[in-house]
């Protein structure tokens, strides 16, 4: 049985002024960490994306720092095992990248049916911790952004 979700979605990197990251660690798939990311719904515009996936994954608010969107699209092929939340044929992803700029490390409020632990990392470890290639790139590439709050 194929599903409806769209192959376009979101990943942000959550990040402090000091270049410290957020990663969640997946419910269903203990030891793959990662950060916030999300497929796009109905006619959203993906920054409206990424901030939906912001709140119902961590609980932060709009109010909670600056979202930039970094124009980076990465085309991936959808791991075998989430397939079926695809309509049939769809193989590939197009993930748009962003970064959520924070004064400071936050206390995240988990959604407990998708992640079961969060954690604060220096940048570069939390790039090594990565299982998705482009979430660690993505995040390799924090030290050259400027962000303002």
């Amino acid at each position: 049985m194929s599903g409806n979700k769209q192959p376009v979605s979101v990943l942000v990197v959550i990040h402090t002024l000091d270049l410290d990251v957020l990663l969640l660690e997946r419910a269903a798939h203990p030891g793959f960490w990662q950060s916030v990311t999300g497929s796009r719904e109905g006619g959203e515009a993906l920054a409206q994306t990424a901030w939906r996936e912001v709140r119902e994954e961590t609980g932060l608010a709009k109010d909670s720092g600056r979202l930039a969107d970094w124009h980076i699209a990465n085309v991936y092929t959808i791991y075998p095992a989430w397939r079926h939340r695809y309509p049939a044929g769809i193989n590939e992803n197009t993930e748009h990248v962003f970064g959520l700029c924070l004064p400071q490390r936050l206390a995240i409020t988990l959604s407990p049916g998708e992640h079961r632990a969060w954690q604060w990392l220096p940048w570069r470890e939390a790039a090594e911790r990565c299982f998705s290639w482009s979430n660690r790139d993505a995040i390799r590439l924090l030290p050259r952004s400027f962000c303002r709050i």
